[in-house]
């Protein structure tokens, strides 16, 4: 017979009590001996505070006001604690305080028989607790100007999003929700891409800037580092740094095509991703030939905010046109006028009619037909960047940059064989 069959069912509750507390109370012991100034409870006094919590919840149960009674009694104790801590240091915090009360909340859970909620809750006060140096540092890094990205994103996705109707309207069969969900996974990912680049502001170099801005877009990731290639002599670390964010690109679509198109995401993702190892272990070995002292040049590619309405409501206009314009061509023009329409917007920014493709696919676009233009688009848009470095790069790091692109179109083309 186990320890658990041998103890009765409130003994099992106690003894997750007492554990539970003992954790947050640990926590709490090891921040109090490095602090000269009071600092409220322990090992002992958790524990205690969860087997009040415990007692209030099983003695009232399924009554709540008694419950409510014991944690303002609890309270009240942690509020003189509190001031009494004042008393000596004005700007003491209440984290401690505050942590005693979740402990009471833990054992009234536990009574409840609510442990996997009183678990989770014990684990999280753990880690906010323990990770006091590591959130305050990353609260002075991110800006007001974050907080409003962030709250940008949250009113795309959780207040927008959910009252769209997810329905099909007109021969087009245009989902308003659809939309805006490809609209939401695209700034989604720009918008990881871009907290990742700011928090690591001040760290890495040119080839970290390149891999998490090709997840950005390499189109402005490759602009910004043809312009700083101007003011360095490191042709061969700009080029190499280039292709990587090119290659980084057809991850990026990888990701697009598995969460709005299984079919096209089976047929391409063994080419992007095969693609993608290709330039990222070129430019990185390219990177490194010449320039010894690379590794100590830092970045100055600081990207823009990628969530804001005017864009975001752009981009929704721009996908819903060029899923319109690929069934008329589709129709009227055959598969030429796909190929033609994938290399003209390859030109700009392909997300738009990729994830076009991703919705058109197989319904108003067979799939060979997609997949093909999803290609021609990806290279076409190689080609341009190529273009847009040898104009704006100084010539070796041009022309270093405009081959190795050239090369990665020509070789993204080749999947079109076997589709």
């Amino acid at each position: 017979m186990t320890l658990i069959e041998w103890l009765p069912p409130q003994g099992v509750k106690i003894f997750l009590v007492l554990f539970l507390s003992f954790l947050i109370g640990l926590e709490r012991e090891e921040r109090k001996a490095g602090d000269e100034h009071y600092v409220f409870g322990g090992v002992r006094t958790f524990p205690l505070i969860g087997l009040i919590g415990y007692s209030m919840a099983t003695l009232s149960r399924p009554d709540i006001l008694p419950q409510a009674l014991g944690l303002l009694a609890v309270a009240g104790f942690l509020w003189l604690s509190y001031w009494h801590k004042l008393t000596s240091s004005p700007q003491a915090g209440i984290t401690s305080e505050m942590s005693a009360l979740t402990t009471y909340m833990v054992g009234a859970l536990i009574a409840h028989e609510q442990f996997w909620i009183a678990t989770s809750i014990s684990v999280a006060s753990i880690m906010l607790l323990e990770l006091k140096a590591f959130l305050e540092g990353m609260a002075k890094r991110i800006g007001p100007e974050d907080i409003l990205t962030f709250t940008k994103f949250l009113l795309l996705t959780a207040i927008i999003l959910p009252i769209l109707p997810n329905e099909e309207f007109t021969e087009y069969q245009l989902n308003p929700f659809k939309t805006w969900l490809v609209v939401v996974a695209v700034s989604g990912i720009s918008y990881g891409s871009y907290v990742l680049l700011r928090l690591t502001k001040a760290q890495g170099g040119v080839i970290l800037a390149a891999i998490l801005g090709g997840a950005y877009s390499s189109t402005l990731t490759t602009v910004a580092l043809a312009k700083r290639a101007s003011r360095k002599e490191h042709p061969h670390l700009f080029s190499g740094a280039i292709l990587i964010s090119s290659g980084v690109m057809y991850l990026r679509l990888a990701i697009l095509l598995g969460l709005f198109n299984r079919e096209l995401m089976l047929r391409l993702t063994p080419s992007f991703v095969v693609l993608a190892a290709v330039a990222i272990c070129a430019g990185w070995l390219w990177s490194r030939k010449g320039d010894v002292k690379y590794a100590a040049l830092k970045r100055d590619y600081e990207p823009e905010n990628p969530l804001e309405f005017s864009a975001a409501f752009l981009f929704a206009g721009l996908f819903v046109v060029l899923l319109i314009v690929t069934h008329l061509v589709v129709v009227y023009l055959g598969a030429t006028g796909i190929y033609a329409l994938a290399a003209i917007m390859g030109v700009t920014d392909v997300d738009p009619f990729i994830m076009g493709l991703t919705q058109a696919a197989p319904a108003l676009t067979p799939l060979p037909l997609a997949s093909s233009g999803i290609l021609i688009a990806a290279a076409s848009n190689n080609v341009a960047k190529g273009i847009y470095a040898y104009v704006l790069a100084p010539r070796q790091t041009g022309v270093q940059s405009l081959v190795s692109l050239l090369c990665l179109a020509v070789l993204g083309l080749v999947p079109m064989i076997f589709l």
